[in-house]
C-alpha cells in the first residue's frame, strides 16, 4: 500500500491545487464550470442568496470572469449539469444520472408507501402533461400532509416525490422556485434507460467513497459533513470500502505531520501530490491568488480537517440565533495564498446594485500588507461580478476599523 508523508503546508498545497484554488488553474467560460464539477463530482446548492448562491460563490472563486448565466445555461439549456441531490442539494454532471439509481429507488419505495401522496400523483402527472413545466404554486388543492421540515400542500408533496424518484427533473428556476417537467423530456434517453452501473452494494459504496474523497481532495475515515448524503454508508461500510479501494490502489494513504488520523486521496490525483513533494522549495501556490470562499465550498466540507490543516475554524452561523453568533449571518472566508487571512460579510443591495462589505475581521496575526492588495481587490471584484453588482463599497467605518486603507481603490474600475 502506497503511503505519503506530508507536512501541513504540503497538504494545504495539494488541497488548493486539487480544488483549483491557484492562479491560472482554470480558464474563463462554461467549459471550466463543467470541468470543475466533473473533477469534484458535485458542488452544493443552497437557496440562500445574500451575496450570490453557494454554487455561484464556489465557481466565482475559481473561474475568471464567472457570471451565474454560465451555470444556468449548463443546467437548464445545455443539460450537461443536473440540479439534484448528492451531498444534500447539489449540482452534478448529467452523465452521472445512472449512478444515483439506488437513491431514486429508495424514494420510489417511500412514495408508494405514502397513500396520501400516491392519491395525488396521477393528478400531478396529468397537469404536467397538459400544462407543464410547472411549479408547486401552479397546482391546485389546499389539503396538507406532513412533509420534510413542515406540513405542505399535498400537491407539492406529490410533485416533489416524483422529482425524488427521477420521474421529474428541474426544467428551470425562477430565483429559488423550481419548475418541473418529465425527466424523459429533459435528459438524454440513453441515460434515463441506463441500468445502475454499480451492481452490488459494495460496488456502490466504493464508487461513492472514491467520489466523495475526490470532492474534497483529502479525507479521513471519520464521521463528519464530508460524508453527508451517502445512502446506507455508515462507519462499518465506509471502512470496508476504504480497505477495498486501498487494496486495489484506487486510494492511497496520506500521513500528515501533526494529524493523528490517516487521510486518503484518489490514486489518480497522485501526480499533483508527487509534483509538490518533488519540488518542495518552489511555491506552487503563488501568494498572488486570493478568493472569497462560499460557506459550503468543497474545500470547507470537513471543518475539523480544515482546522487541523489550515489552523482556521469556520462555522456557518445562518441557523444560529443572532445572539449566539460569533461573527454573523452569512460570512465568507477569505483565502490568500495557502492560508485563510480574513472573514467578510458581503450584502447585496439589489435596489442600488451595490455589493456592500458591511464587516471585516482579520485572522489572528493577519493584517493588510501592500503586496496583498492586488489579489484581494481581484477577489472582491470577482465576487461583485458574480452578484452582478454595478459597484462594490465598504460601509462607513469598515475601512478604518479593519485597516483596509488602499483596498477600496480600483474596485469599481
Amino acid at each position: 500500500m502506497a503511503t505519503y508523508t506530508l507536512s501541513k503546508q504540503q497538504a494545504r498545497l495539494f488541497l488548493l491545487h486539487h480544488q483549483k484554488l491557484t492562479a491560472g488553474a482554470l480558464l474563463e467560460g462554461k467549459q471550466s464550470v463543467y470541468d470543475y464539477v466533473r473533477h469534484v463530482g458535485c458542488i452544493q446548492y443552497d437557496p440562500l442568496s445574500i451575496a450570490g448562491h453557494n454554487h455561484e460563490l464556489v465557481l466565482q472563486a475559481r473561474i475568471p470572469g464567472f457570471t451565474p448565466v454560465l451555470a444556468q445555461e449548463l443546467l437548464y439549456k445545455d443539460r450537461l449539469l443536473v440540479d439534484g441531490w448528492d451531498k444534500n442539494m447539489s449540482i452534478y454532471c448529467t452523465e452521472d444520472w445512472p449512478c444515483f439509481h439506488r437513491r431514486r429507488e429508495l424514494s420510489s419505495a417511500r412514495m408508494l408507501a405514502n397513500t396520501a401522496v400516491m392519491s395525488a400523483v396521477a393528478g400531478v402527472r396529468e397537469e404536467l402533461r397538459d400544462r407543464g413545466p410547472l411549479s408547486s404554486l401552479d397546482l391546485q388543492g389546499k389539503e396538507k400532509v406532513d412533509w420534510a421540515w413542515a406540513p405542505a400542500r399535498l400537491s407539492r408533496a406529490a410533485l416533489e416525490s416524483l422529482y425524488f424518484t427521477g420521474e421529474l427533473a428541474i426544467h428551470h428556476r425562477i430565483h429559488t422556485r423550481r419548475y418541473y417537467d418529465f425527466a424523459a423530456k429533459l435528459l438524454p434517453a440513453h441515460l434515463i434507460a441506463a441500468d445502475d452501473p454499480n451492481k452490488t452494494d459494495e460496488e456502490y459504496h466504493d464508487w461513492y467513497v472514491l467520489r466523495r474523497i475526490g470532492s474534497i481532495g483529502l479525507q479521513w475515515n471519520k464521521s463528519g459533513d464530508g460524508w453527508l448524503g451517502i445512502h446506507q454508508l455508515k462507519s462499518k461500510e465506509r471502512t470496508a470500502s476504504i480497505l477495498r479501494l486501498l487494496a486495489a490502489d484506487k486510494l492511497r494513504e496520506v500521513r500528515v505531520e501533526g494529524v493523528k488520523m490517516p487521510l486518503y486521496m484518489r490514486s489518480m490525483d497522485a501526480p499533483v501530490l508527487e509534483a509538490i513533494l518533488a519540488d518542495d522549495q518552489k511555491p506552487l501556490t503563488p501568494a498572488t491568488f486570493a478568493a472569497a470562499m462560499a460557506p459550503l465550498d468543497n474545500l470547507l466540507w470537513d471543518r475539523e480537517l480544515i482546522r487541523q490543516l489550515f489552523g482556521f475554524h469556520y462555522r456557518w452561523e445562518v441557523y444560529k440565533p443572532a445572539a449566539e453568533r460569533e461573527y454573523g449571518y452569512y460570512i465568507l472566508p477569505l483565502l490568500y495564498g495557502d492560508r485563510f487571512v480574513a472573514r467578510l460579510e458581503p450584502v447585496m443591495d439589489k435596489k442600488s446594485g451595490t455589493l456592500n462589505i458591511v464587516r471585516w475581521w482579520w485572522e489572528p496575526g493577519e493584517s493588510l500588507r501592500e503586496e496583498m492588495i492586488p489579489a484581494i481587490q481581484k477577489a472582491l471584484s470577482a465576487l461583485a461580478r458574480c452578484t452582478q453588482a454595478a459597484s462594490i463599497a465598504f460601509v462607513p467605518g469598515v475601512i478604518e476599523e479593519a485597516g483596509l486603507k488602499g483596498l477600496e481603490n480600483n474596485l469599481n474600475s
